[in-house]
């Protein structure tokens, strides 16, 4: 028996995986708390444990040989200040269901990730994001976090009363305690249209990139890798500024999608969000697909790199000589942008920067060596891997792309003796001086 964690229960000791279906957890027992304080308790009690969110991460960020917990079955809690612009909500919230709530209150989320199925406190502390120059990832949103220490304690940390260490301590893989409340800010409501343009040439991507990730306010371009393939622009606009008219009949020679589109080529468009310039709520419309349906059934991998926008041709240019092999393991890559911040291991730390993503094939075994040899011609770009994601990059490469990696790893002080670490933070991250 194979257990979904976006639906089913975790108490039993049945094999679980992701939802991709490519890890199964290790963990001894898997626990449910229905309230913080049996969290605290579960918590204090075990010698290993770990956090798992929606089960969207594609590597063993989550995973652990002791304790795995949900906070599925903790109390959902959205509690908007409207005087101070933010609003509190339990770790274990998704962003369609937090979305909906703003939505109906007149406030909204800067930005949000292309899929609302998952969950505040996992996305946060992996730097998940969605697309914009001007849109920080998902984890700038954070101004403070409650979360239970090794102890079992409750504790809470803000921008206020951390300063700079909070930068640390928003994105941390899980590695600090398991995040019970996050405190976001938020901003008035406002609406966003959704035009797809199809068959967007490559030379128009290369000469004109800049343009075509400024003329929305969240733009996705999307490519099958082929040599004479697809290039798909997405382009997400606020109402006020885009109006309500027809999309140009032709945009940079590319042309306007006439049926909705899904970002892989013959899945099913019911998943997606409303297109074809209909005005809705940014909640149903920055998102890629709505809350209602499973994107897809999970036969895939994915992997990312964040890297300095303005290197994003020349990284482009940099694989075409293994375009083919990238091409033979792909269903879709995906080209957005996100804007630079202050927290210490986030992929965009200090970068305005363009993601490159990546959705391959559900093969391990034939996609570890693409993703070795794309890792060998993005060094030069600095590139760095989105931590939920699949990747090869080595633990020393990774700390030369983190100025403040011996500063992020200090705060073992919060986390002594290792219960929240495992294999992969332990490996990745927290070895070595």
């Amino acid at each position: 028996m194979t257990i979904d964690l976006m639906t089913t229960d975790l108490m039993t000791n049945e094999p679980r995986k992701y939802w991709a279906g490519n890890v199964t957890f290790a963990a001894a027992r898997t626990h449910r708390p229905t309230s913080v304080a049996e969290l605290q308790q579960l918590v204090a009690g075990s010698s290993k444990v770990r956090a798992v969110g929606t089960g969207h991460s594609f590597n063993r960020i989550a995973d652990t040989t002791g304790d795995l917990v949900s906070l599925a079955g903790l109390p959902t809690v959205i509690e908007i200040d409207s005087e101070r612009s933010r609003v509190s909500v339990s770790g274990g919230t998704r962003y369609g269901e937090l979305g909906r709530a703003l939505q109906d209150s007149g406030f909204a989320l800067h930005n949000t990730g292309s899929l609302p199925h998952i969950s505040v406190a996992g996305a946060c502390a992996t730097g998940t994001h969605g697309s914009g120059n001007t849109n920080g990832n998902l984890s700038t949103m954070v101004s403070a976090i409650e979360f239970v220490t090794a102890a079992g304690d409750l504790v809470e940390a803000g921008r206020e009363t951390h300063g700079d260490e909070f930068n640390g301590m928003v994105l941390a893989l899980g590695s600090l305690g398991i995040v019970t409340r996050l405190v976001l800010d938020i901003v008035p409501t406002f609406d966003v249209r959704q035009d797809v343009y199809d068959d967007l040439p490559r030379t128009r991507f290369d000469a004109h990139l800049d343009e075509i990730f400024a003329s929305g306010y969240s733009v996705s371009i999307f490519s099958d890798r082929k040599p004479a393939g697809m290039h798909q622009v997405w382009r997400k606009s606020q109402v006020d500024k885009a109006g309500s008219g027809p999309a140009e009949s032709s945009w940079l020679d590319a042309v306007p999608a006439t049926t909705p589109r899904h970002p892989v080529p013959g899945m099913p468009t019911e998943f997606t969000t409303a297109q074809l310039g209909e005005a809705g709520p940014w909640n149903e419309r920055l998102p890629h697909f709505r809350l209602d349906f499973t994107p897809s059934n999970g036969d895939e991998l994915q992997s990312e790199y964040l890297l300095p926008r303005e290197q994003a041709v020349q990284a482009r240019a940099a694989l075409d000589d293994i375009s083919g092999d990238i091409a033979a393991v792909l269903q879709i890559s995906e080209f957005r942008t996100v804007a630079a911040d202050d927290l210490w291991i986030s992929p965009s730390y200090h970068s305005d920067s363009v993601a490159l993503h990546f959705t391959w094939i559900p093969d391990e075994t034939a996609v570890s060596p693409v993703l070795t040899a794309m890792e060998e011609r993005l060094s030069d770009f600095r590139a760095r891997p989105h931590w939920g994601k699949v990747f090869t990059t080595s633990p020393p490469a990774l700390a030369g792309l983190y100025e403040l990696w011996p500063g992020f790893r200090l705060l073992r002080a919060y986390d002594p003796v290792g219960k929240f670490r495992n294999d992969l933070v332990e490996r990745l991250v927290m070895s070595g001086e």
